[in-house]
């Protein structure tokens, strides 16, 4: 029986093709619509990411700028897996590297099989598909393409072979084409679904890249089929069976890889924001080797602290000559629950460390020098909201200390005083004019703002220490190489700001709070400040050598107090770290970590106390304010009393938000009251006249000192406010009700006082 031999040449395909061949030709004979260079193309190209660099070019970070794609950098051919580009063309364009933009068998077969209504793969080419990516007219639409629109991207192929290279065009298409949902490119799908850079494709992952391209939004099981057909076609068929199971798996994945280390993701989403850079680079004023340092030297010393409930804290590192941001860490990342909050423009109560620029003020103004002597003693201020009675962080008094002592030691009371002469509204624009805007006017904080009541964020906290290490000269923060460099703004005296430094750099003038051993004091010459802020929520440390200032914020974003943790405990051992890292990359360079020499204008004197309440120095003065004996002062600014706390006529607020066991009112008599006297509270003797710690109850009380024989030598009426408790306790038992901590007596429970002059509840700031 004589066979029938069909083929798609005998049913006049081969007209078709001739005819599809002429059109194709005409097509690519058109001038003027001339299809991009292959560098055109690529120079072109942009990532959905901007790509954020530090001073030197060095990549620090990826933000996502493009919501609509999601694109990774350009992909090289040579960066492509062998085993991609065989799935790709095997599934694609068999014979890429035979034809000339169409492959004309391909178009026989897919006449043949419309002819008898069958399925087949398509002619379209690789060749031709790029040319529809890069022009929208020729890209293929939901429906189909007409038979006008085949023979135009048939013409472009043409123009594309003869004008780009084979590898050109497969380079091209893999970074164009669509794969699946908003992912486009081989770089993007690879990070994607395998978590891997292109080069490193199998075949198995291979053969699902390349199904994607055909079907991109198709159901898991039929990319499995087609992935397998493309297995089949390497010999590779028996590797099918785990391809349905493993194909869900990466097709449901939509966690992007991460490309290299991300080591500024706060600052670099600050500055993509404010610049709307997309898909480019843009450059940082960072070191990448100062950031890394600063961020892992955060991380280690957290992780410490972590059975101490906490876990968050920032880090900034400036340049003082430029004010170059050298290193800007938000977060503690993954020990924190809240890693996108930005901990270095976070505002959060200062705590002491504001005290170095009311000293400032003070020293500039000639009130004070660094060697007077200011009382460290029981206080009470009347304020509008009531009296205002601060404490130090140990509830203990120094007595007599000279200014240096005061401000390095971080005593409260002394600043306070101090604060009393500036004035708050004074002392609040000293704080503007070094960049520490406050929210509200000096008056409004009152008295509290000694204490840093006031609410500031780690970055202007950190260019103010700066404006002290410059002699008092202002420039903003620069983030980025092509900022404005302003002229300097003189702030400050340079002589009170150089006499201010020599003092947070005195380590035995830090000995009264701090000790000798401890982390700030290092061997080089630095000036730092601690502080902590109501119920240790915040711990701030904040210091400068000659070349850098360093800032460390370490806390809860959440807010919540931290456990037994201070300044000199939880930032400054982080601000001791970094400070160490960047004097072993600047100490061997100009001497740097040397003490700075002082202004011309200064005067040093030897000066002796009388009584010798500190040892014989060498202290420096602004002209006109030289001293060689410093006397006591004639007056200690409190009323002379037997009774030290509570003062008369004063109120104590209770609070419910401290645990009720942790709080006692201090009742004290001032030093040299005779032993033998005794304490007497609303009628009942409560013990000897020592200083006790009481846990009270609302309402109005007495409290009597009374001698040996009965006699009432002082009286302090007092009244406790708060919250509402049961049956009245007997003297001496703790009531259900709290007040401020240990013997800090305060006007209001508000942490943020709701009128001028009012107090905060909370003054134990001193670290």
């Amino acid at each position: 029986m004589h066979r029938c031999s069909f083929s798609p040449e005998r049913l006049g395909v081969m007209p078709l093709r001739a005819t599809l061949a002429a059109f194709a030709l005409a097509g690519a004979a058109l001038p003027a619509l001339a299809l991009p260079s292959f560098a055109e193309v690529k120079a072109s190209y942009r990532s959905s990411d901007t790509v954020v660099l530090d001073r030197r070019g060095e990549p620090l970070q990826r933000v996502r700028t493009d919501p609509k794609v999601r694109k990774l950098d350009w992909v090289l051919l040579a960066q492509v897996s062998p085993a991609l580009r065989q799935a790709l063309l095997l599934s694609e364009d068999k014979r890429f590297y035979e034809h000339s933009g169409v492959d004309w068998s391909a178009v026989g077969a897919a006449a043949w099989g419309n002819l008898w209504n069958t399925r087949t793969r398509g002619a379209s080419t690789v060749t031709m598909q790029l040319a529809g990516l890069l022009d929208d007219e020729l890209a293929t639409p939901s429906g189909g393409r007409s038979l006008a629109a085949k023979v135009g991207q048939a013409g472009a192929a043409y123009r594309l072979e003869r004008s780009w290279s084979k590898d050109q065009i497969l380079e091209a298409y893999l970074n164009l084409v669509a794969f699946r949902g908003e992912v486009v490119g081989i770089g993007a799908l690879a990070a994607t679904l395998f978590k891997k850079m292109p080069s490193g494709l199998d075949a198995d992952e291979s053969a699902i890249a390349a199904a994607l391209i055909r079907a991109p939004n198709a159901k898991p099981a039929a990319v499995a089929q087609r992935a397998c057909s493309v297995l089949a076609a390497q010999g590779r068929a028996s590797e099918c069976e785990a391809l349905g199971t493993y194909g869900r798996q990466v097709l449901a994945s939509r966690e992007l890889l991460v490309q290299g280390e991300q080591l500024a993701p706060h600052l670099a989403r600050r500055l993509v924001d404010s610049t709307a850079s997309h898909g480019a680079t843009l450059r940082t004023t960072l070191d990448l080797a100062v950031q890394r340092m600063a961020r892992d030297t955060l991380r280690q010393h957290l992780a410490e602290l972590r059975d101490r409930h906490v876990e968050d804290g920032a880090v900034i590192v400036v340049d003082n000559a430029s004010g170059d941001v050298l290193a800007w860490v938000g977060s503690s990342g993954s020990l924190s629950q809240a890693a996108d909050v930005d901990g270095v423009v976070a505002p959060r109560q200062a705590g002491s460390t504001l005290k170095p620029f009311l000293y400032a003020a003070a020293i500039e103004s000639r009130w004070l020098t660094a060697a007077s002597l200011i009382d460290d003693s029981p206080v009470g201020l009347a304020t509008a909201a009531g009296l205002y009675l601060p404490e130090n962080y140990d509830h203990r008094f120094k007595g007599e200390v000279s200014l240096r002592t005061a401000l390095a030691s971080s005593l409260n009371v002394p600043a306070v005083r101090t604060l009393v002469q500036v004035t708050p509204e004074r002392f609040a624009q000293r704080l503007g004019a070094v960049g520490l805007r406050l929210k509200h006017n000096g008056d409004y904080y009152g008295y509290s703002l000694a204490l840093g009541s006031a609410e500031v964020t780690l970055a202007t906290l950190a260019n103010a220490y700066r404006t002290l290490a410059n002699g008092g000269a202002f420039t903003p923060l620069r983030t980025q190489p092509g900022d404005p460099s302003p002229k300097a703004r003189q702030v400050m005296d340079a002589g009170a700001s150089f006499i201010v430094s020599d003092i947070l750099a005195d380590r035995e003038a830090r000995v009264p709070t701090f000790g000798l051993d401890n982390a700030l004091s290092p061997r080089y010459w630095a000036a730092v400040k601690t502080g902590t802020s109501k119920d240790m929520r915040d711990n701030w440390c904040v210091g400068y050598s000659q070349r850098y200032t360093v800032g460390v914020w370490v806390g809860n974003a959440s807010g919540a107090p931290m456990w037994n943790v201070s300044g000199v405990t939880g930032a400054a051992p982080v601000w001791r770290a970094v400070m160490d890292g960047l004097q072993r990359q600047s100490a061997p360079a100009n001497g740097r970590g040397l003490q700075p020499s002082a202004p011309p204008e200064l005067r040093a004197r030897h000066v002796r106390f009388d009584p010798a309440v500190e040892p014989p120095r060498d202290e420096w003065f602004l002209p006109g304010t030289e001293q060689t004996s410093v006397t006591r002062a004639s007056a200690s600014g409190h009323a002379d009393t037997r009774i030290a706390s509570p003062i008369d006529r004063s109120t104590v607020a209770l609070d419910p938000d401290i645990p009720p066991q942790a709080q006692r009112l201090r009742i004290a008599a001032v030093a040299g009251t005779p032993s033998t006297w005794s304490w007497r509270l609303d009628g009942k003797r409560i013990g000897a006249a020592t200083t006790l710690q009481w846990a009270p109850w609302p309402g109005p009380h007495r409290l009597e000192l009374v001698d040996p024989f009965g006699v009432v030598r002082e009286t302090a009426n007092f009244e406790v406010r708060g919250a509402q408790v049961g049956p009245a306790a007997r003297v001496g038992v703790t009531a259900t009700a709290a007040i401020v901590p240990l013997g800090v007596t305060a006007a209001s429970s508000d942490p943020h006082p709701p009128g001028p002059g009012a107090a905060v509840r909370d003054q134990r700031r001193a670290y």
